[in-house]
């Protein structure tokens, strides 16, 4: 993980917009990209020659499964990613390492152009600033004793996850983020982080997931030691 802060972003430009149907990007997450279609191609082409960020998207709703070679609706918050490393293929395919940075919103989505095949819009910073880490500091112990011991402690990332909350050098709101994208999958709860400007209130909807995770490992974990008679489970 590294310092999202330290990376400059120009909110006076239009920034290239990349939509998928969920939100897989977070800040600090370091994500691997496949572009294969033409126009986000030539995205990664402009964006290589400029500042190296684009905006992961999602879409609003379903209409990008007949639309999604148009211009469907797309939700307000996106996160935007910074280009760490990339491979241009012969065939002009890229695999790119992209990076969360911040979180932001759509203010306005620029005309489509005959020159530009990819979507931009303008944007603004959402939660830059706006929070005390020391106020974070009892969320952060409480995360450090459910990874420590509990069923947390079996999730493959627990460990490493934990070696980040002992390391002081590094921010809590930073190791939020951290458990937001290693440790929580449903697309809508990271989308409701994703869109979220408090991390006071990030922490709580971790902590208030993560007590959901422990009960269904619980459950999982009782369900695992119990004989059930012959055609009967918890399911």
């Amino acid at each position: 993980m590294t310092d999202g802060a330290t990376i400059t972003v120009n909110f006076a430009k239009p920034m290239p917009v990349f939509p998928l149907d969920t939100a897989v990007l977070l800040p600090q997450q370091v994500l691997p990209l496949h572009i294969f279609e033409p126009r986000y191609r030539q995205m990664i082409d402009h964006v290589l020659d400029g500042a190296g960020q684009f905006a992961m998207g999602v879409f609003a709703g379903d209409r990008w499964k007949q639309e999604y070679h148009g211009r469907p609706p797309l939700r307000p918050f996106v996160c935007i990613g910074q280009v760490v490393q990339h491979e241009r293929l012969d065939d002009g395919r890229y695999n790119v390492l992209v990076q969360g940075v911040c979180r932001a919103r759509i203010i306005r989505e620029l005309p489509p152009s005959a020159e530009r095949h990819y979507r931009e819009a303008m944007l603004s910073p959402v939660g830059l600033g706006d929070h005390d880490d020391d106020e974070l500091s009892n969320t952060r112990a409480r995360l450090g004793e459910l990874l420590a011991e509990g069923p947390l402690t079996h999730l493959a990332a627990a460990p490493a996850v934990s070696e980040y909350i002992r390391n002081t050098d590094v921010p809590t709101a930073a190791i939020l983020e951290l458990v937001s994208f290693t440790l929580l999958n449903d697309p809508e709860v990271r989308y409701r982080l994703l869109a979220e400007p408090s991390t006071t209130r990030r922490a709580e909807i971790i902590e208030h997931e993560l007590g959901g995770l422990i009960r269904l490992l619980t459950l999982a974990e009782r369900q695992r030691l119990t004989e059930w008679p012959k055609g009967m489970s918890w399911n």
